[in-house]
């Protein structure tokens, strides 16, 4: 979210002066907010906070191709350009090894 440094802050006293009814319906009117609505012909869009259990997830899993390694300390496939270091013959990516 795009934050505006322009725009005047509130003081100490303003906050204060903030009722609870106000501070509540700010929190809903932002959660309202966040709700992606690029939805795709046929697609359902699903509410924060649903009842996902009874959902299946199908994917694809791609097998780790001959080049990339897996990290031993994230334990994340990256390619072998990503490879920092070996330590005791166990790769370790870029992220970790900074």
């Amino acid at each position: 979210m795009a934050t505006d440094y322009d725009s005047p802050r509130k003081t100490d006293d303003d906050l204060n002066e903030d009722s609870l009814q106000e501070l509540q319906a700010r929190r809903a009117d932002k959660a309202a907010s966040i709700i992606d609505e690029d939805l795709d012909a046929g697609e359902v869009a699903e509410l924060p906070g649903a009842d996902l259990s009874n959902e299946e997830l199908t994917f694809r899993v791609v097998p780790r191709q001959a080049d990339e390694f897996t990290c031993s300390r994230c334990f994340l496939v990256h390619h072998r350009s990503q490879l920092a270091k070996e330590k005791n013959g166990q790769p370790i990516c870029r992220e970790c090894a900074a």
